[in-house]
């Protein structure tokens, strides 16, 4: 009873839990760093200043700066750029540098005149309209150019679509099959259990990385980028199902002993409407913690792939095959820009994770007791 008489309303445990999630600060910035990482992937065409294989002949420019003050110490309220040039020094080495007699002033939702650089506006209306950009012949690098000058602020972008994608899409398949699989599992027993829990154990054997290389190589090498990113999806799916699945049949196997249970199938429920109904929704607590952590494997396996040359291809970007410049030492020591795309992996590797532990503490049944 409150002080007016009146009786508190219960709170549900999924409130207590995501309550706790909010109090929990590392779990809710890293909740934040990848709405903003998911959204820049969603408006990938909007927020990038060129298209991904937009080249220039700047190769390797560094990143730029934005200034408010020109050449002649006068304050300008809109930051510009100064052109690029370079020349070659005595030892044959590119050197960049800024022109200072030549400044071009940042634009905010410009629209650069080019069919090449047409989207769709979230797949809905055909718009050339983007966030920023400079009026050409100037070029903005803010995150510097890649071996053909081209933008690695908009192929970053542009491939943050395909290596953050491909974790959803992958655990989406993943969820599905393990849930299934070890629902029907865990409820039927005898033979049933036996022959699906033995699948999974020889899935489970083959080491995943040198399986997923092995179903890779085993495709036609030349296949289109989209048809390689469903490929990837559907091998990453293929091999990750399987110890969730083990999971959830262990839960089912205490679940299906519960009261609720028994008195579904008194009241002659058949058993497929027990496992969706009444079994399978009180796993999915520990299911949406599996999944959060299980992504990263997902976004690691794309750009292990992509790395060694057998995922994205060019010039289609992706996180992976941006970072393969960097398998040269040397480029690593002259234009250390290029692993700006390992920055963007690790950042939403620790967020996954980050994440993953801070709903696994808020959904612990032990706490949501308290």
């Amino acid at each position: 009873m409150t002080a007016t008489g009146a009786t508190a309303k219960p709170v549900s445990p999924t409130r207590r839990a995501l309550g706790r999630l909010r109090r929990n600060r590392a779990a809710f910035a890293s909740a934040v760093v990848l709405v903003i990482f998911y959204l820049g992937a969603a408006l990938a065409p909007f927020f990038a200043p060129y298209y991904y294989d937009d080249a220039a002949e700047l190769s390797y420019c560094p990143p730029m700066r934005l200034h408010f003050v020109d050449e002649t110490r006068r304050f300008r309220l809109r930051p510009f750029v100064y052109r690029c040039r370079y020349y070659f020094n005595q030892n044959a080495e590119r050197v960049f540098y800024e022109d200072t007699s030549t400044a071009y002033p940042l634009k905010l939702m410009v629209r650069h005149g080019d069919s090449r650089w047409d989207y769709r506006f979230l797949g809905i209306f055909k718009t050339d309209l983007h966030l920023f950009g400079v009026k050409a012949p100037g070029r903005i690098y803010l995150l510097g150019a890649d071996w053909m000058g081209r933008d690695l602020f908009s192929r970053i972008l542009y491939g943050s679509r395909i290596s953050l994608t491909v974790g959803l899409v992958g655990v989406a398949i993943t969820f599905v099959l393990g849930m299934l699989v070890g629902g029907i599992a865990g409820y039927a027993g005898g033979r049933t259990d036996s022959l699906l829990m033995r699948l999974c154990e020889m899935l489970m054997l083959a080491p995943g990385f040198y399986l997923m290389l092995a179903l890779r190589s085993a495709l036609p090498a030349e296949l289109p980028s989209t048809q390689v990113y469903l490929l990837i999806v559907l091998i990453l799916s293929f091999i990750g199902w399987a110890g969730f699945a083990r999971v959830v049949r262990g839960m089912v196997l205490s679940i299906r002993e519960k009261e609720y249970v028994l008195s579904a199938r008194a009241a002659g429920a058949t058993r497929w409407r027990i496992i969706t109904r009444h079994i399978l929704p009180n796993t999915l607590s520990y299911a949406i913690v599996s999944v959060t952590v299980s992504i990263p494997g997902y976004i690691l396996g794309e750009t292990g792939l992509s790395f060694i040359g057998l995922g994205i291809q060019e010039p289609q970007a992706s996180w992976g095959n941006l970072l393969a410049e960097a398998m040269n030492v040397s480029e690593i020591r002259f234009h250390p820009w290029v692993l700006w795309s390992g920055v963007f992996i690790f950042l939403v590797i620790m967020a996954f994770n980050f994440l993953g532990d801070g709903l696994r503490d808020a959904f612990d049944p032990k706490s949501l007791e308290r």
